[in-house]
């Protein structure tokens, strides 16, 4: 699944402007600890975070993953999607809770990350 076809099944908003929507999903994570994440994160994960600072965007760059998804409809202050967008890290804004996008996600087949 690529991250175009995610954002029409969770019905997401693209934050990023001039960011691909062609990275390939290869797994699916949930997690606001930051530390945490860098930990678990993978490359091509779809990571599901209510956490809109600047380090979002460091931990899902350095982990190469393929978008960072934010639920029930939060967006992200314009440094910060400069920071994504500067980074090619495309950002989603979906109205479905955490526990849906995931929900969708695995229903697609998308693993967890592991």
């Amino acid at each position: 699944m690529k991250v175009s076809d995610l954002a029409e099944l969770i019905g997401a908003k693209k934050l990023t402007e001039g960011v691909s929507e062609d990275r390939e999903i290869l797994c699916g994570y949930v997690c606001d600890l930051l530390s945490w994440v860098m930990a678990h994160g993978e490359e091509g994960m779809a990571w599901v975070t209510v956490q809109t600072h600047l380090n979002v965007v460091a931990v899902a760059a350095l982990a190469e993953m393929a978008c960072v998804i934010l639920p029930e409809g939060i967006t992200m202050e314009q440094e910060v999607l400069d920071k994504a967008n500067a980074e090619e890290m495309c950002v989603l804004s979906s109205p479905l809770t955490a526990y849906e996008i995931c929900g969708r996600l695995a229903a697609q087949g998308i693993p967890a990350h592991g």
